[in-house]
């Protein structure tokens, strides 16, 4: 069953893709998620973390046509950042990139279009 952050998660997406990822734009932006989260068998998590998952990656990378990169978490109204994630942010700031927690799809919309000035 999806949680309410995988609800928002998915219309964040679509709004994206259908609004900058097109075949038709000419530069299309990019936007994916991290499968950080989850419940793996300790031989998958093994995998993972040998292959490159980090735990505390934001939830989605956006990169804007503009060639701008966002790291995004998505948070619902009442729910918080985990230590690890606090952790990947301080990382991503001192890299020098945008680390946006967002709680809703107006959020993100107005993250995007300020961006894209």
């Amino acid at each position: 069953m999806k949680n309410d952050e995988d609800i928002l998660q998915a219309e964040i997406v679509k709004w994206y893709n259908n609004t900058y990822c097109l075949k038709f734009h000419s530069t299309p932006g990019v936007i994916f998620s991290v499968p950080n989260g989850g419940n793996r068998n300790k031989v998958e998590a093994m995998k993972f973390k040998a292959t490159g998952l980090m735990a505390g990656v934001s939830d989605l990378i956006v990169i804007l046509p503009t060639g701008l990169l966002l790291f995004i978490e998505i948070k619902t109204p009442n729910n918080t950042q985990q230590p690890n994630q606090k952790e990947f942010e301080t990382i991503v700031n001192k890299l020098g990139f945008q680390y946006h927690i967002i709680r809703s799809l107006k959020q993100f919309k107005e993250l995007i279009w300020q961006n894209l000035k």
